[in-house]
């Protein structure tokens, strides 16, 4: 892959990016939040389309559109999030794509013969005897992500894409498909690896390739690089946080303020015992790589995913947070990473977006509401945060991406929250909306709202929080207070590298 480009609107996500790989070699594809891998393991295996980029394998042109394009080619692909189809049996999701047939009729002895011989290869993975005919639904989430490896692993691929496909394994899993990969290495096959975990690089990489900003930082041998090394390829001169982000926390420090929220020992699905403070006018930031419980703590702290133990204190006092409306009612406002699913009414119009979460202190009467009310509050949350609109009656749609985004900020403005959680809020706004959000937690901060944020942006995060709690695999496992904040320090502590 040479001179690899792909822009998201305003993100540019990869710019001249390039990996070269060799068959029968375990290649590490490696880099720090934002710096690419993804999409260029989207783009190789037809998932995202780039802007421009030039493919060979063995040596000649490449063309990929689509992931059948890539599946012709003999590339396969498996991510951290789920293909399967829950209800069928393990055998069925196996076979799918490329089930023997004969006149169009499907072949079932010869589908579970098939996945059979691959499951076998993994079998001391899974509890007990193969599940052939057992449906997805009723395997544990780690037996679900090796079905999804036995997935590709029936393709007999070329190449073949583990991206963080490792995250819900556990150790012994993990050597279980060590072995497979190593068993496809010396038959030949081409295996990109990318994993949070620096102890899996190491234990089955032959070399790594190292992407910063979108572009190649460097590609070495892992037998002549320690962790730091790799570290400080990942995060290179970093001449600090954006100025504007860094003004949040230059105009309030919140560490003789009252403790607003405190959660202790609290439990999940995802989560494992996590215990945190955050005090009034206080950011704090939530880093670590993506997916390893950050969204899950916001989720769970404003009741939208299920709390398994521990408990919540706002202001001294004890709640109980089981749904979101629970949240409301204390006024924890919540702003979710993905606008269009979880933030928004996208066909309604934008005065009932601004207004939803806040309606109930405008109510007259038995719970009628007044139109002028609801009007004239929209119209606060539209001039505080100078939202672009024609008029408010109009769908929120048809806003921009970070007008939209206000849109969601603005809803919980009405609501006077005493604690925000911000969950990756500038994520696909262009540098304009940004200033006007960060402007927006100054406001928050000044008025002594304590605030979480998780953000995607390490460069936001380290300008915008006053501490930053690092999370691996559910846990908080380093805290870097202000003073001690540097991006080398943020990625190493999300990696687990000690300094040798």
């Amino acid at each position: 892959m040479h001179d690899v480009h792909k822009r998201y609107g305003g993100v540019v996500a990869l710019r001249g990016a390039s990996l070269a790989a060799d068959r029968g070699e375990v290649h590490a594809l490696l880099g720090a939040n934002g710096s690419g891998k993804s999409t260029l393991n989207k783009i190789l295996t037809g998932v995202a389309a780039p802007d421009r980029a030039e493919l060979r394998l063995d040596g000649q042109p490449l063309r990929i559109a689509r992931p059948q394009d890539a599946h012709q080619h003999g590339i396969a692909a498996v991510y951290q999030e789920l293909s399967l189809i829950p209800d069928l049996t393990v055998a069925a999701n196996i076979a799918l794509a490329f089930e023997s047939t004969t006149a169009g009729f499907l072949r079932p002895k010869a589908i579970r013969a098939r996945a059979q011989a691959v499951l076998q290869r993994f079998a001391g993975a899974f509890r007990g005897k193969l599940p052939v005919d057992v449906p997805v639904a009723h395997l544990s989430p780690g037996e679900q992500q090796i079905v999804e490896i036995c997935k590709a692993v029936a393709r007999e691929p070329r190449v073949l894409v583990l991206d963080e496909a490792t995250a819900s394994l556990h150790a012994a899993q993990v050597e279980v498909l060590f072995d497979v990969v190593r068993e496809l290495r010396d038959a030949g096959t081409l295996v990109i690896f990318t994993s949070h975990r620096m102890g899996e690089i190491y234990a089955v990489c032959d070399r790594a390739t190292v992407l910063r900003n979108g572009e190649v930082a460097g590609a070495v041998e892992l037998a002549d690089t320690s962790e730091q090394q790799l570290v400080e390829l990942m995060v290179g001169q970093y001449a600090g946080a954006a100025e504007a982000a860094g003004e949040v926390v230059a105009s309030h420090q919140p560490e003789e303020q009252p403790v607003v929220l405190a959660v202790e020992d609290l439990t999940s699905d995802r989560l494992h015992g996590v215990s945190l403070e955050v005090r009034a006018g206080e950011v704090l930031g939530l880093g670590g790589l993506a997916g390893q419980g950050q969204s899950e703590l916001l989720s769970v702290i404003f009741g939208a995913t299920r709390q398994r133990g521990g408990r919540l204190r706002l202001d001294g006092n004890d709640i109980r947070v089981r749904r979101p409306t629970h949240a409301v009612k204390h006024r924890i406002a919540f702003v979710p990473g993905n606008r269009g699913r979880e933030g928004l009414l996208p066909v309604r119009p934008i005065l009932e977006n601004l207004t939803v979460a806040s309606m109930r202190s405008r109510t007259i009467g038995i719970g009628l509401l007044s139109q002028r009310r609801e009007t004239a509050a929209a119209r606060t949350a539209v001039e505080q945060l100078r939202i672009k609109l024609g008029s408010v009656r109009d769908p929120v749609s048809t806003l921009s991406g970070g007008n939209q985004q206000k849109v969601v900020v603005g809803k919980w403005l009405l609501e006077s929250p005493r604690v925000v959680l911000l969950d990756d809020p500038t994520k696909g706004i262009d540098v304009a909306a940004k200033d006007e959000l960060y402007e927006v937690i100054a406001r928050l901060t000044d008025d002594g709202v304590a605030v979480i944020l998780n953000s995607s942006d390490d460069e936001e995060l380290l300008g915008l929080s006053h501490r930053v709690l690092v999370f691996y695999e559910g846990r908080i496992v380093d805290e870097l207070p202000r003073e001690e904040l540097s991006r080398d320090r943020l990625v190493a502590a999300s990696l687990q590298v000690v300094d040798r």
